[in-house]
């Protein structure tokens, strides 16, 4: 169980142990000034008080045993998910390396104690303090101490993915002030969010780390502290994992009802067709579907209308996974906004929603649809016109007032109203028809630019989305290139236009300068694919990093929406309204679905499946 633990002068305490890297592993410790606590929000106040014993989309009565398959399309080459190199299984974060906190499924942002008992931090969030749980251990039984927390702090700070590196280097100090007892000084640099993120960061073992190796892909089987550990693999085939009999926060309250099968296997396919049909027979048993038209017409077989396979839909409060399709700014055929507003007035996602997705997409129009966060169709409120007032002419008069629309057809595939808009903005920018081609006027250069893609169901979509552009006389050619090229390409931001989803939750915080901040424009292998650089929208991160009430940080972020949405820095495509997932009736999950959705670490094995 977790409890509040009363707020208590510490005595210093003497400088015992040797320095890791420069850094004191063990130092003086300073007075307490705030209450160490079992959680801590992001705005407001936990929802599960100290005393709670299961989170409400758990079920702590579920059948404990079994093995989950789950389907992956891709390979792996590596089993170490915090570094660039390699192709990492991301199941091992989670499920064998565990963090200090753990995430509350019901709330947008907030941490639970996990490896940390408790979590402490002033009004200004300029500390921050974790007290590792007494029990903590890795799965080769040694314990977790404050000098493995702040050891795996300079590793992924020094060593890490661009985005540890990132978050970690604002930390001004990592001490261990006593063998449990780690503290963080973060300065006044006005993060808010950095208490939080340092509560999700991965905890490795000192002890099992060779640091000058680190960046190395590596298929040597990891040591965590959490519920499984590496069983068996079979490169880029198949890895299993295996619960461990002695995981030590088996009983704590954010783990009850979770972690509930014996063995997990993740089995590779390199195709997509092999990948839904080997679901079909059963080698895997829970696919979540994103393609219309297969969940429309692809499990139309015996195993479904029997019932040995159900189909269901999850709700979810999250921001939908949205695609679209993504502007190089950095190019300049798509330097003139007139030039981007004129093509994606020319995609007909009438038609394409009709003909290739019957119908079950939904148009995007915010960078965070279908929550709480989007500006679509919401007037500014005085909040937001105020932190966008010293940007004058970032946000369109029509989205500022909330009546903005995504460009709309009749859904013809023709749409000569469309057509005649777009032409007269290419006009504006300098170009015009020579025949059937359009050309600029002064130097006669066609508007070309090329779209790659990575998969069929991207060529199809980037197909006739350049058909459309050709009425106008744009000449569109798709490229559908290899993973390794595609990957290679992007991060190097070596493409025209790609197609693209950013992965939005109810608390965005500083991945937001990786996505659209103006210096992650210039760094590769950051997400700013758009090469985006606006005062304005700098400006409103920090806005929203700043933020300590709720309201004030939903005025931020949807002004944040705005200034990306007038900027047209993407043609919004589709999201789908709801989760999809197929399951075999073998497995079960609890009848409450979270505010993320489905979580497939509370699910079951139960003996069904019978033939009919």
């Amino acid at each position: 169980m977790l409890h509040a633990a009363a707020a208590t002068a510490r005595a210093a305490l003497p400088a015992i142990v040797a320095i890791l890297s420069g850094i004191g592993v063990f130092a003086a410790a300073a007075p307490a000034t705030a209450e160490a606590v079992h959680a801590i929000a992001m705005h407001g106040t936990p929802a599960m008080p100290n005393n709670f014993s299961v989170a409400p989309y758990a079920d702590p009565d579920a059948p404990q045993g079994g093995r989950l398959v789950q389907g992956v399309l891709g390979t792996f080459d590596s089993l170490n998910p915090l570094i660039v190199k390699g192709i990492p299984v991301q199941s091992i974060r989670g499920y064998v390396i565990e963090s200090l906190m753990a995430r509350g499924y019901d709330e947008p942002f907030t941490l639970y104690g996990l490896l940390a008992r408790t979590i402490e931090t002033d009004d200004a969030r300029s500390y921050v303090t974790f007290s590792i749980d007494p029990a903590a251990h890795f799965s080769d039984g040694t314990p977790v101490t404050a000098d493995d927390v702040v050891f795996s702090w300079q590793l992924l700070r020094d060593h890490g993915r661009p985005t540890h590196r990132t978050y970690y280097s604002k930390v001004v100090k990592a001490q261990a002030l006593d063998e449990r007892t780690v503290r963080f000084d973060l300065g006044a640099g006005n993060d808010r969010e950095l208490p939080l993120i340092l509560g999700l960061m991965p905890v490795l073992p000192r002890h099992a780390i060779d640091v000058a190796t680190f960046e190395d892909s590596t298929l040597t089987k990891p040591i965590g502290s959490g519920p499984y550990v590496v069983a068996d693999v079979d490169l880029g085939k198949s890895i299993t994992l295996k619960r461990d009999p002695n995981y030590w926060g088996r009983a704590l309250p954010i783990n009850r009802g979770l972690w509930n099968f014996a063995e997990m296997r993740f089995d590779y396919y390199r195709d997509a067709n092999a990948f839904f049909e080997a679901f079909k027979t059963g080698l895997y048993d829970v696919r979540a579907e994103q393609d219309p038209s297969r969940w429309q017409t692809g499990y139309d077989i015996p195993a479904v209308r029997d019932g040995r396979i159900v189909k269901e839909a999850f709700a979810s409060g999250q921001p939908k996974l949205a695609s679209n399709f993504v502007f190089n700014t950095r190019r300049a055929v798509f330097a003139d906004i007139r030039v981007r507003q004129a093509i994606a007035l020319l995609f007909d996602a009438a038609w394409v929603n009709r003909n290739f997705f019957f119908g079950l997409y939904r148009r995007s129009a915010s960078f965070f649809d279908g929550s709480e966060l989007s500006a679509f169709h919401r007037p500014a409120d005085a909040r937001e016109r105020a932190l966008l007032a010293p940007f004058p002419g970032s946000v369109r008069a029509d989205v500022l007032d909330g009546t903005w629309s995504p460009p709309t057809s009749d859904g013809s595939g023709r749409d000569r109203k469309s057509l005649h808009q777009a032409l007269a903005l290419l006009t504006a920018a300098g170009y015009e028809l020579k025949g059937t081609e359009l050309r600029a006027r002064a130097d006669g250069r066609p508007l070309a630019f090329e779209i790659m893609v990575m998969s069929r169901d991207e060529e199809r979509l980037a197909l006739a989305f350049a058909d459309n552009l050709a009425r106008a006389g744009i000449r569109a050619q798709v490229r559908l290139v290899d993973a390794v090229q595609y990957d290679q390409r992007r991060l190097a931001f070596d493409f025209d236009m790609i197609e693209y989803r950013w992965e939005e939750s109810l608390s965005p915080g500083n991945e937001q300068t990786i996505y659209f901040g103006s210096a992650a424009a210039d760094e590769q292998g950051s997400r700013n694919y758009m090469g985006v650089k606006s005062p304005a929208v700098d400006a409103m991160i920090a806005a929203l990093l700043r933020a300590r009430a709720q309201p004030e940080f939903v005025a931020a972020v949807r002004a944040l929406d705005r200034v990306l949405i007038s900027g047209c820095y993407v043609v919004p495509l589709f999201y789908l309204p709801e989760q999809w997932v197929a399951r075999w009736n073998t497995i079960a999950h609890p009848a409450r679905t979270s505010l993320f959705g489905y979580l497939p670490e509370t699910w079951w094995r139960q003996k069904q499946r019978a033939l009919p």
